[in-house]
């Protein structure tokens, strides 16, 4: 298997080499794990794409590049430069430092990579760590992701649906804020909604007296609707959401239709 991996918090991620040590295993001694991942961090950028601007692209070990750019474009990078004799049987994206789970999934970085994968017509997996105080001090925050991650991945790519629609499906993955030996299990889930946690700013002064603005969060421990992905993670399961980049609210077109065409 050839595996493309690619992250949001940049090429140097702790979480990016979880990523890897996840996809050699995937691969195995016959496939090939190629990395292309921003130069430097690009949370939040969502499905971002340099469209007016070049970006640069430098290779820093065997299958190994980073590009100034977003994590859409590392994909683009990916698929139309680095792997363009042969292109990849999957694409990973992560593994992120932090849920993308609820609202974020809207702004994620790692989640716009596995958008323009799935556009591309390969499938792809986004994979994030929630973080919460029963993980984030220890020596490897990241340890449900790593001890995890290969058996959920390989139970996807085995069981779950891959379609060949024009807007395909691909998968979103958080792992819990817990230790790996407290994982319960997975849950098959939806997107949630966090009501209370969405973004605002808070204005700074510089000391000539300009403004700037700093983007805030808000708290990311607020349970969601029941079957959604943030109360599956805060009840220590895995969450697994099945996603497609088709944003037409399909439950109101019929509605509509009788509203507005007569």
């Amino acid at each position: 298997m050839r595996i493309l991996i690619t992250n949001d918090d940049g090429i140097n991620a702790p979480g990016l080499k979880t990523l890897e040590a996840i996809a050699e295993e995937l691969a195995g001694p016959e496939g090939e794990v190629w990395i292309v991942a921003p130069a430097f961090e690009q949370s939040g950028v969502g499905h971002c794409i340099s469209y007016s601007r070049p970006t640069l692209l430098s290779q820093f070990g065997e299958r190994r590049f980073a590009s100034e750019g977003y994590p859409a474009d590392c994909v683009l990078a990916g698929l139309y430069e680095v792997m363009k004799d042969r292109r990849p049987d999957l694409v990973l994206s992560g593994v992120n430092r932090g849920n993308n789970a609820a609202e974020n999934v809207l702004y994620s970085g790692t989640i716009g990579a596995t958008i323009e994968a799935a556009l591309q017509g390969i499938p792809a997996i986004a994979l994030s760590q929630f973080y919460g105080p029963e993980n984030v001090n220890l020596d490897d925050p990241f340890e449900a992701a790593a001890q995890h991650g290969v058996p959920l991945i390989r139970n996807l790519l085995e069981n779950a649906i891959w379609d060949d629609n024009p807007y395909r499906l691909f998968y979103n993955v958080n792992f819990p804020p817990i230790p790996a030996a407290a994982v319960k299990g997975t849950k098959v889930t939806t997107q949630g909604w966090r009501a209370e946690s969405s973004f605002g700013v808070q204005p700074h002064h510089s000391p000539t007296g300009r403004m700037f603005l700093w983007i805030t969060g808000g708290p990311q421990h607020l349970p969601t609707e029941p079957g959604s992905d943030v109360t599956a993670n805060l009840d220590g399961y895995i969450s697994v959401t099945p996603l497609r980049a088709d944003l037409t609210a399909h439950d109101t077109i019929e509605t509509l239709k009788a509203k507005l065409e007569g």
